[in-house]
C-alpha cells in the first residue's frame, strides 16, 4: 500500500467522499482507481479561526499500479506504508510455577493479555471487583458519600483510567502503542480510537473494553480473582518466592509482575518493610478547573464551533512561572469532574468523560509540578505522606462527607466573581479559600499561571470559572527501580507500570506492561512468533 501524509480538508468538508478525493489528486488518478483506503492517523488544525482544518495520514491501495506510482509520486508526504512491525512473542517452554501479576489496570492487562497469547497464562490478583460491580460501587460512592475502600476510582478491574475518560494519547514512540490502540477497538472501543490524534475511548465504553480484555486473557488459560488484594511478598534466598492475600493465602511463585497502580499506598509501605528499594519520584498535584465548554469549542475553533465534526474542543497549555511550572492533564471535553478518593476520611478529585463527551462542561487538572526536594516529609514515601495530608486536610476543611472545596477563579486571584459553571463534582462542593486546603507551593505557581494561560487560551482564566481541589493522583510519587531485564534488585520481581513509577498514562502504562511480559518470557526462553 501507499502511504499519503498530510492530507488537509476543511472542517465542513470532512467525509469519507472528500477524503477519498484528496488522496487520488495527492496521486494523481481518479477516485474510483483506490481499491481501499485507510486512515492511519486524524488531526486538527485550528491555528487559523477562519479556515480550521482536519489533516489525514492515511494508507491507500491501487491494484497493479502502486510500484508506479511510487516511482513517479514518492517522496515528501508520499511513500511505501511501512510493514506493522508489533509481533506478540511465544514462549519456548512453560514455566513450572505460572506468573503472578498483581493488579489488573492498563499495566497489568496488557502484561497479562502478552502472556496469555505467548502461552504462558498467569494468575491475575486484583483488590477491587470486576468493572460491573465497580462502576455500581462507584456510582453508590457519588450519589452517598459511601467510600469502599477496596473496590472505587482508584482500584478495581480497568484502573484508575477507567473512570478518566479512557484517555489513550501518549508521548512515547513505540511500535507497541498502535498494538494497544488496535486491541482497544479489538475489544470495543469506536474505530477512531485507532487513529485520532488525541484518541479516547470514554468511561462508558471502556467498561465494555476492559471485559472483553478479561474475557480474552480468560478463554486463554488465564485467572483473575477479585477481592484478592496482595497484603505480603514472601521473600527466600533473597528471591521472590510467594506472595500473600488478603492477610491468609499465600500463594507460591517465582515470577511477580507488580503493576499496583499510583495509589497502592498499603502495597508500597509493605514492600518498604520489606526492604524493596524505592525512591520519591517527581509529580505534581493541584486543582480541577471548569468551563463551560461551549467558551471552550469557541476559544479553539472560532466560527467552527459545534461542527460536528470537530466536537468538543480540548487544550493541553502549559506555563513556566517564577515560582515553579504549571501545565493542564487529563483534559477532559463535556465532562465531568469526580470523587476519586480511596482512602476513608481524604478527598480526591479526577475527571472523566462519556463517549459522547456531552456534557455542558469541560475540565481538566491545573497542576503545579513537584520535586522531592519540596516534598515536606522525608524518605521513599515522602510524596505519598504529602498526598495523604492534603487530602484529609480538604476533608476536614470541607466539613466531611467527601464534600469538596471549591472557588471561583475570581476569588482565588482577589476578583470576586460568580461562578460560571454549575459544579459537576458529587456528593457536591463548598465554597472556600483554596489556600487553606493547599500550600503555597502549589497556589503560588497556579496563581501566577492562570493569567498566562489566560493569553494563550481565551478565558482560561475568567473569573467565572471554578477550581474543585484537591488533585493529588496524578501519577504516582514512588518509582521502584528495575534493571535491563526489568526486575527489581529483588530476582522474580518485575515492578512496571504508572504505580511503580515507569509510565505516566493508559497507552504507556499498557506499553510498559507490554515489554515487562516480554521480559519475563525471554527469561523463559521466548521466541518470535
Amino acid at each position: 500500500m501507499i502511504r499519503i501524509q498530510d492530507l488537509s480538508l476543511p472542517a465542513r468538508e470532512d467525509r469519507p467522499a472528500a477524503l477519498k478525493s484528496a488522496a487520488a489528486k495527492a496521486l494523481g488518478i481518479g477516485a474510483g482507481e483506490l481499491t481501499a483506503i485507510r486512515i492511519r492517523r486524524r488531526s486538527v488544525d485550528a491555528r487559523k479561526k477562519g479556515d480550521v482544518r482536519i489533516i489525514y495520514t492515511v494508507d491507500v491501495g491501487v491494484e497493479g499500479r502502486e510500484e508506479a506510482l511510487l516511482k513517479r509520486r514518492a517522496g515528501g508526504r508520499i511513500g511505501p506504508a511501512p510493514a506493522e512491525r508489533y509481533i506478540p512473542p511465544k514462549a519456548a517452554r512453560p514455566p513450572e510455577r505460572r506468573p503472578v501479576i498483581v493488579g489488573f489496570g492498563p499495566a497489568g492487562m496488557f502484561a497479562g493479555l502478552i502472556l496469555a497469547m505467548a502461552g504462558v497464562p498467569p494468575l491475575i490478583l486484583e483488590r477491587g471487583q470486576p468493572v460491573e460491580e465497580r462502576a455500581a460501587a462507584v456510582e453508590r460512592f457519588w450519589e452517598t458519600g459511601a467510600l469502599d475502600p477496596g473496590s472505587n476510582v482508584q482500584f478495581g478491574e480497568g484502573g484508575a483510567g477507567a473512570f478518566s475518560d479512557g484517555k489513550l494519547g501518549t508521548g512515547i514512540r513505540d511500535p507497541r502503542v498502535q498494538w494497544v490502540l488496535d486491541r482497544f477497538v479489538e475489544f470495543g472501543a469506536r474505530e477512531n480510537v485507532a487513529y485520532d490524534a488525541r484518541p479516547h475511548v470514554g468511561t462508558d465504553r471502556l467498561r465494555v473494553v476492559v471485559k472483553n480484555l478479561r474475557e480474552r486473557v480468560a478463554a486463554l488459560g488465564g485467572e483473575v480473582r477479585f477481592g484478592a488484594r496482595m497484603t505480603d511478598l514472601v521473600l527466600k534466598n533473597g528471591r521472590v518466592a510467594a506472595v500473600r492475600v488478603n492477610d491468609a493465602e499465600e500463594i507460591a511463585c517465582d515470577t511477580l509482575i507488580l503493576a499496583v497502580g499510583h495509589s497502592a499506598r498499603d502495597t508500597f509501605e509493605r514492600l518498604l518493610e520489606r526492604g524493596i528499594p524505592m525512591e520519591p519520584k517527581p509529580f505534581a498535584m493541584g486543582v480541577r478547573i471548569e468551563h463551560p465548554q461551549r467558551e471552550i469549542d469557541r476559544a479553539q475553533y472560532g466560527a467552527f464551533a459545534g461542527l460536528r465534526t470537530l466536537g468538543a474542543a480540548d487544550y493541553k497549555l502549559a506555563a513556566h512561572t517564577p515560582e515553579g511550572d504549571v501545565y493542564t492533564f487529563c483534559m477532559c471535553p463535556g465532562g465531568y469532574v469526580v470523587a476519586a478518593a480511596s482512602e476513608e476520611g481524604g478527598v480526591v478529585t479526577n475527571g472523566m468523560s462519556y463517549s459522547g463527551r456531552s456534557g455542558e462542561n469541560a475540565n481538566s487538572a491545573l497542576l503545579a509540578a513537584l520535586s522531592p526536594a519540596d516534598f515536606p516529609y522525608p524518605g521513599a514515601l515522602g510524596g505519598m505522606r504529602w498526598q495523604r495530608e492534603l487530602e484529609r486536610r480538604a476533608y476536614e476543611a470541607a466539613g466531611g462527607g467527601y464534600f469538596a472545596p471549591a472557588q471561583t477563579v475570581g476569588d482565588f486571584l482577589g476578583r470576586p466573581a460568580a461562578p460560571a459553571v454549575s459544579p459537576t463534582y458529587r456528593p457536591g462542593v463548598r465554597a472556600l479559600d483554596l489556600r487553606e486546603v493547599l500550600p503555597r507551593r502549589i497556589t503560588g505557581p497556579i496563581e501566577l499561571a492562570l493569567p498566562e494561560l489566560g493569553r494563550r487560551l481565551a478565558g482560561f482564566d475568567a473569573p467565572g470559572a471554578l477550581l474543585t481541589a484537591p488533585e493529588t493522583r496524578s501519577s504516582s510519587p514512588v518509582r521502584i527501580p528495575r534493571d535491563g531485564s526489568r526486575q527489581a534488585p529483588v530476582p522474580g520481581l518485575y515492578p512496571c507500570g504508572e504505580g511503580a513509577g515507569h509510565a505516566g498514562g493508559i497507552s504507556s502504562a499498557a506499553v510498559d506492561g507490554m515489554a515487562t511480559a516480554e521480559a519475563v518470557l525471554e527469561a523463559l526462553g521466548a521466541r518470535p512468533e
